[in-house]
């Protein structure tokens, strides 16, 4: 008698119909919000979690986290309530949770919000300012750092010189440096000074210090790099280190650019 092939979830593969919801138990106790991947795996691992009532010690097990009851010590953990934050970093701040240099990060300004699984959406580096999203929304941070999203950044960009049309347009036709090829969606000078310009970046892929990467093989050195937006979402006028938390309006506008329900 010909046996049945196992199917292809029993070896955690996921289907597009299940993504988001079948995942390893450790990933889904980081999901929902109770701990880190690692913190769960020792959990696993030490005989502490159960799945529909039985304990498993088998960190490649998946389950689905919307169906399958899931207990640590036999308290069953529920959706812990899902957090959308707006940063306006200052500059000199690393975005990081530790800093093993021991320099101030981003979750100085976090104050009174409970950063304990909160993680930011995407990077800006030391020396960059304007909006940063923080969320502990694993799902929708995922979409909104996934190219295929397009989902565009604003930079606005202060830079040494009088930067011209003819600079703008090799910024969008594309330079190589470091053996990759970096390109703006679009740019456009705002103003110029005697020494300096003011120009505005849009990005639609994550590549580390792009837009200081591309200013210097063209020449420019770049004096400011602030962040203005992300997609529809825009820093506005919150003040520098403050936090505010994301409207209503904002988180449907992201989930829904992201694909997923509102």
């Amino acid at each position: 008698m010909k046996k049945r092939r196992p199917s292809a979830k029993r070896h955690g593969s996921e289907t597009k119909a299940d993504a988001g919801k079948r995942v390893t138990l450790a990933r889904a106790l980081s999901k929902l919000g109770y701990c880190s991947r690692t913190q769960a795996e020792k959990l696993i691992a030490g005989g502490r979690v159960s799945v529909g009532g039985r304990r498993t010690t088998d960190l490649s097990r998946w389950v689905d986290i919307e169906a399958d009851r899931i207990a640590v010590d036999g308290v069953t953990v529920a959706a812990e309530a899902k957090i959308y934050l707006m940063l306006n970093k200052p500059r000199g701040l690393v975005t990081t949770r530790e800093d093993p240099e021991g320099r101030p990060t981003v979750y100085s300004c976090l104050g009174d919000a409970d950063a304990r699984f909160l993680s930011p959406v995407g990077r800006l580096d030391k020396a960059s300012e304007g909006l940063l999203l923080f969320t502990n929304d694993t799902v929708l941070a995922q979409r909104l750092l996934d190219p295929e999203t397009h989902l565009g950044k604003i930079y606005h960009v202060q830079v040494s010189g009088i930067f011209d049309d003819a600079a703008a347009a090799r910024m969008m036709e594309g330079v190589s440096e470091g053996g990759e090829q970096l390109r703006a969606a679009r740019v456009q000078r705002l103003r110029s000074g005697e020494r300096n310009s003011w120009v505005e970046v849009e990005l639609q892929e994550g590549r580390n210090r792009q837009i200081r990467r591309m200013l210097d093989v063209l020449g420019f050195e770049c004096l400011r790099l602030v962040r203005v937006s992300i997609g529809e979402i825009e820093l506005g006028d919150l003040p520098k280190g403050a936090v505010r938390p994301l409207t209503e309006v904002e988180i449907e506008y992201l989930r829904r650019r992201t694909a997923l329900e509102a």
